[in-house]
């Protein structure tokens, strides 16, 4: 009762002074002119004291009044006015009065964009993602996603790779969410996601660069939200997208940056096998080399059985490769191919490569105990019993596999199982003491490695 009488004492004497009223909103200025000036800053007053320690009961009517009669006046009457609507519209138990101070609350944005919306730090693309948010949290499954959309479309075309990142997500949900209640905006959707992952990616970029760790981490949280949803949502299938991208990468072949967008969401949708990220990544690589143009003729190459031609652009695909597993990735391709070709020792030389740069890869260990095996017969030819004790190093390399991945075990215990059975018996080990139990040998020919007599 004090700050009231305290505050109608001020308006009063100031009252007295004023000369001819205008209201802000007639007159286009902050606080209107004579009486009507007095009257604004009162209620600003008023509504900001009470506002400021939650007491938004009794904020409401003074707040109310500056917000119609001096919208321009101060950025409070949005900052306030939202955690005053919000506290109506918790409390208020009538759906139809509740939806209407949901529409209240939807118009503040709007007034706020018109006022405030080209703050520097807070403008309207900052100010329309709390927008929608708010819409949604309010709404839930009632929201209409379709108007989300709309709000964030707009900003995002404004702004492009500078929008604030909450519009972008939300964008993208709406259009997840548009997507799902209707088929046809798969190819909407799919295209939605290009580009607002390629604009997270930049951001990403940029305040990595400087060195703003909380807001990367932020875009990151975010990114990675959009990625999971995008690759469960069904509409990543490779042969959906083959019949999407096909006509669009020969009408745009001579747009890298496109041609470079595609092969990146192909290449992270694991759709490199299909035939326009073949066309897509030789268009690329003439132009402009990059990792994912020379993975794309690397693979095009394999499905031709091109193998050497493959391996050397598996080779520079490692050289423009910045990711580490990645290039663990092409060292195992090229140990693959040259098995393929009999060639036994660079096969293992880019196996052991591979698990070089991704310590945590198995299979490059299963393919080297392969080699081991399929050898024996040519390491010791004509003797049958050393041609058995091979196994025991490829063994030694199947045991590796399943220790630094998990996940084949299974696999690598067939094979452990299998080549154990022919080792030398007991019976032979006695007769050959060169073969005393757990005693390190080393295996000739190409292997060259030591292993332990079981």
């Amino acid at each position: 009762m004090k700050i009231k009488v305290l505050f109608l004492a001020i308006g009063c004497t100031l009252s007295a002074l004023s000369g001819f009223a205008q209201k802000g909103v007639d007159s286009g200025t902050r606080y209107g002119s004579g009486e009507d000036s007095v009257r604004c800053i009162t209620n600003i007053s008023l509504f900001t004291t009470y506002a400021k320690t939650k007491n938004y009961k009794d904020a409401a009517e003074y707040w109310e009044i500056a917000y119609n009669e001096c919208p321009s006046s101060t950025k409070n009457l949005y900052v306030y006015g939202a955690r005053i609507l919000d506290w109506k519209i918790a409390n208020e138990k009538d759906a139809v009065k509740k939806d209407a101070l949901i529409d209240q609350l939807m118009a503040l944005y709007d007034k706020r964009v018109k006022y405030f919306g080209n703050d520097r730090k807070y403008g309207k693309d900052w100010i329309v993602g709390r927008k929608a948010q708010d819409l949604v949290r309010l709404k839930g499954a009632k929201t209409d996603f379709a108007l989300v959309n709309k709000w964030t479309k707009e900003v995002i075309d404004e702004n492009k790779e500078n929008t604030e990142s909450l519009s972008i997500s939300l964008y993208m949900f709406s259009s997840f969410q548009l997507m799902q209640k209707d088929p046809n905006n798969k190819e909407k959707y799919i295209n939605d996601y290009m580009l607002c992952t390629g604009y997270f990616d930049k951001q990403l970029d940029a305040a990595t660069t400087s060195g703003n760790e909380k807001l990367a981490n932020n875009i990151k949280a975010l990114k990675t939200v959009l990625d999971n949803t995008f690759a469960q949502s069904g509409a990543a299938d490779c042969e959906t997208l083959q019949a999407m991208y096909a006509p669009k990468v020969q009408e745009k072949i001579a747009d890298i940056e496109f041609l470079k967008q595609t092969l990146s969401l192909l290449k992270r949708l694991r759709c490199q096998e299909i035939e326009v990220f073949f066309v897509a990544a030789e268009a690329v690589h003439k132009v402009e080399p990059t990792a994912s143009s020379a993975l794309g003729c690397a693979k095009r190459a394999v499905k031709n059985k091109e193998y050497d031609v493959a391996i050397t652009y598996f080779e520079e695909a490692i050289t423009l490769e910045e990711d580490v597993e990645a290039k663990a990735d092409y060292y195992y391709m090229i140990a693959m191919l040259s098995y393929e070709k009999n060639q036994y020792s660079k096969a293992r030389q880019y196996a052991l490569k591979a698990v070089e740069a991704n310590p945590a890869l198995g299979a490059p260990y299963i393919l080297i105990g392969n080699m081991y095996a399929a050898t024996a017969k040519n390491i010791y030819p004509g003797d049958a019993l050393m041609t058995r004790t091979v196994y025991y190093a490829a063994v030694d390399k199947f045991e590796k596999a399943k220790q630094v991945d998990p996940s084949l075990a299974a696999d690598a215990n067939k094979l452990i199982n299998t080549y154990r059975a022919h080792f030398p018996s007991s019976e032979d080990v006695f007769l050959h003491p060169e073969l005393e139990k757990d005693k390190v040998i080393t295996i000739g020919g190409w292997i060259g490695e030591k292993t332990r007599v079981r």
